[in-house]
């Protein structure tokens, strides 16, 4: 259940952010934005947060695996909004400047989602583990 809630507050966050950037600034049509966020949604929760997040490095480390997988989910929300975008607003000369406002504020929001992941999902710590005696 932990999951589900963190993916559709990814879902939200990205759904708004897109929405805020593709539809409000670039002027997309908002049901095509939706369609990148879930597919970016998808994407950045499998590949940044359960592959790189959760397993680059130790608990002791977050910096760098937060660092890691923020970096990560940026470069992805780059390629994923650009080459979409690309396809799905056709004729739109402004892909790039969109993909990289987008990969940025997204960045950003993804930096804070890592701290509740680490704080409320991601909860399988090493002093968790019963000792025999």
């Amino acid at each position: 259940m932990d999951h589900i809630k963190a993916i559709i507050i990814k879902l939200v966050m990205i759904t708004v952010v897109l929405g805020i950037i593709l539809t409000g600034i670039f002027d997309g049509e908002f049901s095509d934005t939706l369609w990148i966020s879930v597919v970016l949604t998808v994407l950045a929760y499998v590949i940044g947060d359960l592959f790189i997040f959760r397993k680059a490095g130790d608990d002791s480390d977050y910096t760098k695996r937060n660092i890691t997988a923020t970096l990560a989910d940026a470069v992805l929300t780059f390629v994923i909004v650009y080459f979409m975008g690309k396809d799905i607003f056709a004729g739109d000369n402004d892909m790039f400047e969109a993909a990289l406002l987008s990969a940025i504020v997204v960045g950003i929001g993804e930096w804070f989602f890592h701290r509740y992941l680490n704080n409320n999902v991601f909860d399988e710590k090493p002093n968790h583990h019963s000792t025999a005696s």
